[in-house]
């Protein structure tokens, strides 16, 4: 009798043993697995986003910088470029936008601000005075032409940058499912994909799919502050897509996002300052960011009275010195130069046409 129950305790503790022991292996095949997975999605990544790096030809470090920033620890600029190429064929484009941001990683804060496309400006190439608008400085020398350019009218380095032409817009938004937001008003814009399709827009909360949000981002000539307000719905879609791209479902779909997008983006963002500052940013929304306004006035030159944005020079000081402030570099006292509050400076011949008054929309 004894006998029987010490074989039958042996039986169990067997039976135990061999489950315990299938347990383990599933455990272990199902580690594998999703190491597996995460190594594919990380090597998808990582070639991806390999495809998107573009050093600028003068490195890693602006001329307005000592030493190149640690992004991680130190406060830092990134100028966003959407570039208009559709008409060119990818060839030669313009800068349709222009946002500067500048994060903090410490206090995780962000203070964006556009500059019009029409900012009659002297690209940092140009030695004869002469001056354009700023989105000419993409078609004359790219994105290291842009970014001098930048630096010169706000008075900070740019650290970083990332240019997007439409198509990757597109992309990226469809990418991440799409993004919310709240249309100020009612309008209709063309699609880029269907010229003869028109895509409307009603007043309050939508979900805007690529196609859509490039679209709403596009249009200027029904809004009341023409590219004023195009710039804050621009900037609006910025901070709808930071919300989205936070988001579980999105961080886990970065391979194939970051596949989707590599052919339309070039930045000289590092993968692992990008998994670096997805860590600090954790848990920041669009909404704490803090917006500037460059304001101005409307000016025309020339007999063809071509119109320019000329930038309140007083107004414009006070940006520079915020943003400065929030980079944690010195502030300057000078509200004004030679070379930017003179509007007839290189004009030689032409007639200059200016409406006196100040644009005080926010962009």
């Amino acid at each position: 009798m004894a006998q029987r129950v010490k074989v039958r305790v042996r039986k169990k503790k067997s039976k135990k043993k061999k489950i315990f022991k299938r347990i383990l292996v599933l455990f272990l095949l199902l580690f594998i697995c999703m190491g597996g997975f995460a190594v594919y999605k990380i090597v998808n990544t990582l070639q991806a986003a390999d495809k998107t790096y573009d050093e600028l030809d003068r490195g890693e470090k602006s001329k307005l910088r000592d030493a190149v920033i640690d992004i991680k620890k130190k406060p830092f600029s990134v100028l966003f470029v959407g570039i208009e190429d559709y008409a060119t064929d990818g060839d030669h484009g313009r800068s349709d936008s222009l946002i500067v941001a500048t994060i903090n990683p410490q206090d995780k804060t962000m203070k964006m601000v556009s500059i019009p496309r029409d900012t009659r400006v002297q690209l940092a190439s140009d030695t004869t005075g002469n001056k354009v608008k700023i989105n000419a400085a993409f078609a004359k020398g790219g994105k290291d032409e842009t970014i001098e350019t930048v630096e010169q009218f706000l008075n900070i380095p740019i650290d970083k940058y990332a240019t997007v032409d439409f198509d990757g817009f597109k992309d990226v938004i469809d990418e991440v499912d799409g993004i919310d937001i709240d249309v100020p008003f009612d309008f209709n814009e063309k699609s880029d994909v269907k010229k003869s399709k028109k895509i409307y827009f009603k007043k309050g909360n939508m979900h805007l799919n690529g196609e859509e949000a490039l679209a709403y981002a596009r249009m200027r000539k029904q809004d009341p502050r023409g590219d004023f307000g195009r710039n804050d719905r621009q900037k609006q879609i910025l901070r709808a897509m930071i919300d989205q791209m936070s988001k579980a479902n999105n961080i886990a779909n970065v391979d194939n996002i970051a596949k989707e997008v590599s052919d339309h983006i070039t930045t000289n963002f590092r993968i692992t300052e990008g998994l670096a500052l997805q860590q600090i940013y954790s848990g920041f929304k669009g909404d704490d960011t803090e917006t500037l306004s460059i304001k101005g006035s409307d000016l025309y030159l020339g007999p063809n009275r071509t119109y320019y944005f000329e930038p309140d020079q007083t107004n414009l000081a006070n940006v520079q010195n915020e943003l400065r402030t929030h980079l944690k570099l010195p502030t300057e006292s000078s509200t004004e130069t030679d070379s930017q509050t003179n509007p007839s400076s290189g004009e030689t011949g032409s007639s200059d046409i200016t409406n006196p008054s100040t644009n005080t929309s926010g962009q």
